[in-house]
């Protein structure tokens, strides 16, 4: 087949480079792409036709380019703009876990600032303040007092925040736990788990700071034991795609649940209707199939015969971000060492990178996913910082801490 990826960051890179080694990829083309993908994959700004397209990103899915693809006959994967509504509104997505009784934190959906302000004495601090459309990962901030709540309302409703994306809001209960990426394919009726996966949101290391896209995440067995995987799967993943079929909108492609696994039980935080990034690198180092075949048969309805398999290594990502992000990151900075990383064992995904004058420079605020396995969780992490310590860039930060949680499980 020849196959198209859309969208041009890490995550894209990761599919493509797995999907290099399907069988039934013969020919791969990205768009927009990135210079790493280029090295894999025809890029373009244009889409052009194949036999088969997998989205990247959230936002052309929101904006319906599965249904326009299907209106041309041409096989996609991923959910029509009806069911990526999943992502795209945060108040779409508490109404239909209110209505399919997947578990999830208390909530208050405030269309105006004045509703909000009446919502604010409902709640206890810590409290999650979270804008109702996309924001690029950027949407939710937790609050520590009422003082807090109102400027972060203020500025929200203002549009200062994230834009447009922030007219709308809901407040939500904060959850103590620990948090889990949990992601699972379907072709609208047939739902299959991928490996679980732990994202590390917060800028600096011990989950401080403000919160980014993804500075990093690790995908191992022990994340998640089988009952608790089979319970997130009876408690929200089958319902959720229920309760989309229900509502006229089957849900196909990838369904993403950020999961806090609370003391009370697991509580689904929010669903995004993709893969996630950093995530992605993680599973894809660990995925032990073809990625074409298992594209094609989420298109095409057939998932019921379909076996994953994973490599029993654990794998980890380290997100290498450019001077001054999440903020206004500093782009042009020259890039090297990738070579050198790579010699070491890792995977050096791209993201937020640009060719100029021949040279390899940031040009985003996550440039880098060094991604490496190992025999234990601690050889990988081993492995991949020693990788990122021979990557250099002015301005380079990354957290040193990623997948340190896991540790106390081995």
């Amino acid at each position: 087949m020849n196959i198209l990826v859309v969208g041009g960051g890490g995550r894209e890179h990761a599919l493509v480079w797995k999907l290099k080694q399907s069988a039934a990829a013969s020919n791969l083309f990205a768009s927009p792409g990135n210079p790493g993908i280029a090295q894999l994959a025809a890029c373009s700004e244009h889409q052009p036709p194949a036999d088969l397209t997998v989205v990247g990103p959230e936002a052309p899915l929101v904006a319906g380019i599965v249904d326009r693809y299907r209106a041309e006959g041409r096989r996609i994967v991923g959910p029509t703009a009806a069911a990526a509504q999943l992502e795209g509104s945060k108040i779409f997505a508490k109404e239909l876990m209110n209505e399919a009784g997947i578990p999830t934190a208390r909530y208050a959906v405030c269309e105006t600032r004045t509703d909000a302000q009446r919502a604010l004495p409902r709640f206890e601090y810590p409290l999650v303040i979270k804008a109702d459309g996309l924001a690029a990962g950027k949407g939710v901030v937790i609050v520590k007092s009422r003082a807090d709540a109102e400027s972060t309302l203020d500025r929200m409703f203002a549009g200062e925040l994230v834009g447009d994306a922030g007219r709308r809001v809901v407040l939500e209960d904060f959850c103590p736990g620990e948090e889990v990426s949990f992601i699972a394919i379907s072709d609208g009726e047939t739902v299959l788990p991928l490996a679980a996966t732990q994202d590390h949101k917060q800028v600096f290391d011990g989950d401080e700071g403000p919160n980014t896209g993804g500075m990093g995440a690790y995908c191992d067995d022990r994340i998640l034991t089988v009952a608790q995987r089979d319970e997130l799967m009876a408690r929200a993943m089958r319902p959720a795609v229920e309760a989309m079929a229900k509502r006229g909108a089957p849900f196909t492609g990838f369904l993403f649940a950020g999961i806090m696994m609370t003391a009370g039980g697991p509580k689904v935080l929010e669903f995004n209707v993709r893969l996630g990034d950093p995530e992605t690198q993680a599973l894809m180092h660990r995925f032990d199939g073809d990625l074409g075949e298992l594209l094609l048969a989420a298109g095409e309805g057939r998932l019921s015969s379909a076996v994953l398999r994973w490599k029993p290594e654990p794998s980890v990502c380290v997100v290498m971000c450019a001077a001054n992000y999440p903020g206004d990151p500093r782009k042009g900075d020259e890039i090297s060492g990738i070579d050198e990383a790579e010699a070491a064992g890792a995977v050096v995904f791209q993201a937020g990178t640009a060719l100029r004058e021949g040279k390899l420079v940031t040009n985003g605020g996550r440039v880098l996913g060094v991604t490496a396995s190992g025999a234990t969780l601690g050889a990988a992490r081993a492995r991949v910082y020693s990788a990122v310590e021979k990557i250099r860039f002015a301005g380079a930060h990354y957290r040193r801490d990623i997948a340190a949680k896991g540790l106390k499980r081995w």
